[in-house]
């Protein structure tokens, strides 16, 4: 007999489903990359045409994405100035045209002190009057040194001139007249209000009756003298006078004084047969202006000459001022540096001084300027000309020609350019009582070192210390003219004033990752716009074929 067939009673959905996964572990579900069997997929030329520029742009991004990767890029940061140093270098090249090297002098004032006549890493060299600079290098006179009148005359101007004036008084005509009948003239140029002039009148006075008294001397010998007549005996010693000396006062002769360009009181200068000779520099008292005209006038005739009417005249002017042993340790002590103050060249040659150096200044809003000034002269303002080039001019560590080429490599193009603006800068001035004035924004910088440079090791810690930074400050300038008081000196002023935010410059690379990010999203990114390209085009064309 048949068994019956057994009836197969449906089953839910969710036993088959349980089956199934148990057949099948749940990563093998996880399938994002479901594939489409062969037999469905089309080829077509349109595709083949778009996956042609898929790979060609994919390729371009990917060459310009591994080119930028392999680069670096210059970041800039801003920060408050974290520079502990007290002090700040000052590095400067700058040419006086109209200014001698005698008057120039650099002052440095700030909030925290000031600093006159700075010498210490300064240096002048005159420059004449074609601008070119000699070859040696000008003293930097302590002016301080010089005796501005000589103390051992103890008569005061009144007293000399009671019997009286020796020192000729000139004006532009009676001295055209005192150099074509004097071989020798010595001439005090002073102005009337001047202390210095003040100080200095009772020493001339002497000096003239000392000369008076040397051609004296020289009449009394002549073997006929007991027969000349006043008049005879008056020509005789204007005959015999060693040199004549003057004086002229520039404030009521003022248009004069100009055309000798007279610049400071009181001005001592030297005339042989009608020409300038020199200005004297030296000290002031009468052995050592007889000094300087006894050299004048070896140099004018020559030592072996066998006249020399000014040898008698340095005797004559120690036997009236040194009358004590203080006078004679007074006396000894001055000739001691009477070389260093002998002139070398005519002024009108050398009107030029070039200044060069650098200095050490505080690290707080201040200036420094050049200006004429002496202890010896009260300067004329309105004949004191600080018209100049500026060569060079920046701050803190000078850069060396072979860190211009290789250290700014990590620096914005244009940066060295930053830290010298005013280089070859020339600032004239055309009209009296007027100069430039210079304001300086001085912005701490700092940048990496260059490629290759090698790190310190450090022996107490065991470990390479990190490359320093290197430093160096931008400036933004800007520059105005000024106007002065008819009876204020000009000078030419550079006000600085020190930025309280700092620059850094570094090179930053992209991280890898970084990299392969974009990579991947150059090639699903183009992906994705070619296929929604590819499929817009399909669609458009299926709707026309229908």
């Amino acid at each position: 007999a048949h068994l019956p067939t057994p009836l197969l009673l449906p089953q839910p959905s969710s036993y088959y489903t349980t089956a199934t996964m148990r057949s099948r572990p749940f990563i093998a579900n996880l399938d994002m990359y479901r594939k489409v069997p062969v037999d469905l997929l089309e080829g077509t030329k349109r595709g083949s045409i778009l996956s042609t520029i898929a790979v060609a742009t994919m390729t371009i991004l990917f060459i310009l994405e591994t080119k930028a990767f392999f680069s670096s890029q210059l970041k800039t940061n801003l920060a408050l100035d974290s520079n502990e140093d007290s002090q700040i270098r000052v590095n400067f090249n700058i040419t006086m045209m109209d200014l001698k090297c005698d008057y120039a002098t650099i002052d440095v004032v700030s909030v925290l002190g000031t600093q006159q006549n700075v010498t210490q890493h300064v240096q002048k060299y005159p420059i004449d009057q074609s601008g070119v600079r000699r070859s040696y290098q000008s003293r930097n006179l302590k002016q301080h040194d010089v005796q501005l009148f000589d103390a051992t005359v103890e008569e005061t101007i009144e007293e000399l001139h009671a019997d009286g004036e020796d020192a000729v008084s000139l004006d532009e005509h009676t001295f055209n007249i005192a150099l074509e009948e004097n071989e020798y003239v010595f001439v005090d140029f002073f102005a009337n209000w001047c202390s210095h002039c003040r100080d200095l009148a009772p020493t001339w006075e002497t000096l003239a009756e000392v000369m008076y008294q040397a051609a004296e001397n020289r009449v009394e010998d002549q073997p006929d003298v007991h027969k000349y007549s006043d008049e005879d005996y008056n020509e005789a010693l204007k005959v015999e006078l060693p040199v004549l000396v003057g004086k002229v006062d520039c404030v009521d002769h003022h248009d004069f004084c100009l055309d000798q360009a007279i610049r400071a009181y009181p001005t001592l200068k030297f005339f042989v047969d009608g020409e300038e000779k020199g200005v004297y520099n030296g000290h002031r008292t009468v052995v050592e202006f007889t000094h300087f005209i006894a050299e004048m006038e070896k140099e004018h005739k020559g030592h072996k000459h066998a006249d020399l009417k000014t040898e008698e005249i340095k005797e004559i002017a120690t036997d009236r001022t040194v009358q004590t042993k203080e006078h004679e340790d007074y006396a000894r002590a001055l000739s001691a540096t009477r070389h260093q103050h002998q002139p070398s060249w005519a002024e009108e040659q050398h009107p030029g001084c070039q200044i060069s150096g650098f200095l050490l200044v505080d690290r707080a809003p201040g200036n420094f300027h050049i200006q004429a000034q002496s202890r010896g002269h009260d300067l004329a303002a309105h004949m004191t000309n600080v018209s100049h080039i500026i060569n060079h001019l920046s701050f803190g560590k000078p850069f060396s020609n072979y860190f211009i080429k290789k250290g700014l490599q990590n620096t914005p193009a244009g940066f060295l350019e930053t830290t010298r603006p005013f280089d070859g800068n020339v600032y004239v001035t055309h009209k009296e009582h007027e100069a430039h004035h210079h304001y300086l924004k001085v912005i701490t910088t700092e940048f990496d070192p260059e490629s290759g440079t090698q790190k310190k090791y450090d022996k107490k810690k065991g470990f390479y210390k990190p490359l320093d930074k290197n430093r160096a400050y931008q400036i933004l300038q800007s520059s105005q003219l000024s106007l002065y008081r008819a009876d204020i000196v000009p000078e030419a002023k550079f006000t600085y004033d020190l930025s309280p935010i700092a620059v850094s410059y570094e090179k930053t690379s992209r991280a890898w990752y970084d990299y392969f990010t974009s990579l991947m999203a150059i090639i699903g990114g183009t992906f994705t716009v070619v296929g929604m390209l590819e499929s817009g085009i399909h669609t458009i064309s299926s709707k026309k074929r229908r």
